[in-house]
């Protein structure tokens, strides 16, 4: 059995001898249960303050009180923060008797599929500002530009899922400042921080991304990324009450006591609620700061190794979530879904993957750094990828060879030599995987 790396997913957490575990099997309970959701509505409400603190800090002297509420990923908290914005603007449009029937939203071509599954679900136009080589996230500039009176948000990624880069959310709110005032209009920001909302404010605290810009009415984060809580919690914050209409919160009191509740689900376990609370008081912003700081130290080794092998463009920035992205400078002979497929014989998932448009020539393999990935790990896979495109090195160039116009009579007639056909580049990239899957199959041991 092969032990595999998997540098595939975001998901992390820090288990400790005393703790995790005996929270979530012992503690764990439904998020709904009456008997307990006192206690656990104080656990998931002193969560929401702590993120409106240390992470997302708004201007001193700033009286509004920040509110929110837990998820079970940020797929929900963005479908929760999506639905805010369309409301808010509908009642707008409403009072001032415009039509409120095209409501639209502007992100970047490289935003999660859970923005696409909003648009798509709750019925708004996803308007997509596309990528282009060397610029792998969305441009504020052009974002602004395809704003108009309909559009509900414009959503900025700290922290994008293709090459950890963080989004100018700075540059992007006084763009839209300056539209704003023109127009007449006010459109706000959203900041999907699913990954970098527990990177930023430890690594980089001058960084304004969050709640110190006027625009940005909520953020969304993933405990279960960097959070360092099992799968799946979220959060969703929102800067204000007033960001959050009323309509959409519903007040129950059928399992015992008043409960306002605002979720696209409502059963569900509180072991996650419990275990960010518990690795807040258990890390504090010191124990963060020290995490993330080893995982960047980590990403930094490797990209130095990856760099030195002369094979590799790095794409991913110093300045980001610690995760690197890499591209074949010379592609002609093999891809990185080859290596990514190779690396699996020596326990390693590495993924492979283009860019989306206008981008989608450019294919990248990533390594996402997280908290159990060590020095040694980083020298073992660099090693095993110099490895890996030794072999691929000795493969036949990628290049299409013309098939010999030969009939079948002149065959069959002894008039010709049966021609010797070359296979196509994706008959060759099959042969490739089957062999590497054959020798897998017969391992009995891999990195541990």
């Amino acid at each position: 059995m092969i032990l595999f790396h998997v540098l595939v997913i975001w998901c992390g957490t820090v288990g400790s001898s005393e703790a995790i575990l005996q929270v979530l099997l012992l503690k764990g309970s439904g998020y709904d249960k009456p008997n307990i959701v006192t206690g656990l509505m104080c656990s998931a409400a002193e969560s929401v303050r702590q993120h409106d603190s240390p992470s997302f800090p708004r201007p001193v002297g700033d009286e509004e009180t920040a509110i929110g509420v837990g998820t079970v990923g940020s797929s929900e908290a963005i479908m929760l923060a999506g639905l805010a914005f369309k409301r808010k603007w509908q009642a707008k449009r409403k009072a001032e008797g415009k039509p409120y029937d095209k409501p639209n939203i502007v992100t970047g071509a490289n935003v999660q599929v859970c923005w696409e599954k909003f648009a798509r679900y709750f019925e708004v136009e996803l308007k997509e500002v596309k990528l282009r080589e060397g610029y792998y996230v969305m441009d504020p500039a052009q974002a602004v530009e395809m704003v108009d009176e309909n559009t509900i948000c414009v959503a900025a990624i700290l922290g994008s899922t293709l090459t950890g880069e963080f989004e100018d959310v700075k540059l992007l709110n006084e763009l839209l400042t300056k539209k704003n005032k023109e127009t007449g209009w006010d459109t706000p920001i959203h900041v999907d921080a699913a990954s970098g909302g527990f990177i930023a404010p430890f690594l980089y605290p001058e960084l304004e991304w969050d709640f110190r810009l006027p625009l940005v009415k909520s953020i969304n984060v993933s405990g279960h990324k960097f959070g360092l809580v099992y799968a799946g919690v979220g959060w969703v914050v929102w800067r204000s009450k007033d960001d959050l209409p009323d309509e959409l919160v519903f007040h129950i009191n059928y399992l015992g006591s008043d409960q306002p509740t605002f979720t696209l689900n409502f059963s569900k376990g509180s072991c996650q609620i419990i275990a960010q609370y518990y690795q807040f008081i258990r890390l504090g912003f010191e124990g963060y700061k020290n995490i993330m700081e080893n995982c960047m130290e980590n990403a930094r080794l490797l990209k130095e190794g990856i760099t030195k092998t002369g094979r590799f463009e790095i794409l991913s920035k110093d300045v980001g979530v610690p995760l690197v992205a890499f591209s074949l400078k010379d592609d002609s002979k093999y891809t990185v879904f080859q290596i990514s497929e190779s690396l699996r014989r020596f326990g390693w998932i590495v993924p492979a993957y283009t860019m989306p448009p206008n981008a989608e020539h450019i294919a990248v393999l990533r390594v996402v750094i997280r908290e159990d990935f060590s020095h040694s790990l980083a020298e073992r896979l660099v090693s095993d990828i110099e490895k890996v495109v030794r072999e691929l090195d000795e493969l036949p160039p990628r290049s299409s060879v013309k098939t010999a116009h030969v009939t079948v009579d002149d065959l069959h007639r002894g008039k010709a030599e049966r021609p010797h056909l070359k296979k196509s580049i994706s008959e060759t990239q099959r042969d490739i995987c089957s062999y590497w899957r054959r020798i897998s199959d017969k391992k009995t041991s891999g990195v541990c």
